[in-house]
């Protein structure tokens, strides 16, 4: 009987981002990102072909270099910190290309499909292997109960319904 190696991939965080583009008044974006995160990856093979891949964030990290605005995204108009510290995400499906996964933000849990570049492995002058990818997705946060909305003057949304991920991860293989 053969038996199946598995290997644990864990997040080198000095070369990761979790980060997210929305537009604002529907004139200019706003891009924020998370600073507390982590991820892992657990594969059967060097192509990481039906890897397992699962991510946590702490929503109270989130950072758009505007301290008004993220106090009102961890709020309950958004977010809601206190209640749901923790966005999670954990994949159902990777074949190289597209990952499918189950995105999980104030309790409400839906099936996203990212786009991937896998950009290969290399070994760092220390001698660790690494892994690198580049994960974008779109996304309704309305679909995740992140339902707050306003409109200006001149009748212009404040927040887009839409969403940009933008995620780079680097990993270190144990």
């Amino acid at each position: 009987m053969e038996t199946i190696v598995k290997t644990k991939w864990n997040l080198d965080t000095a070369h990761s981002e979790i980060g997210f583009k929305v537009k604002h008044m529907m004139i200019s974006t706003v891009t924020g990102h998370f600073e507390d995160f982590n991820a892992t990856v657990t594969t059967e093979s060097d192509d990481f072909s039906n890897a397992d891949f699962d991510f946590v964030a702490s929503v109270g990290s989130i950072n758009t270099k505007n301290a008004d605005r993220d106090n009102h995204l961890k709020s309950n108009d958004f977010f809601s910190a206190e209640t749901y510290p923790e966005m999670t995400f954990k994949s159902t499906s990777f074949d190289g290309e597209k990952m499918t996964g189950d995105l999980t933000i104030r309790d409400v849990t839906k099936s996203i499909e990212l786009d991937v570049d896998f950009n290969g492995i290399a070994v760092d002058p220390y001698g660790q292997t690494k892994a690198g990818f580049e994960m974008n997705a779109t996304l309704n946060r309305k679909d995740f109960g992140l339902t707050w909305s306003a409109v200006t003057e001149a009748g212009s949304v404040v927040v887009a319904d839409t969403v940009k991920l933008v995620v780079a991860l680097q990993f270190i293989k144990q």
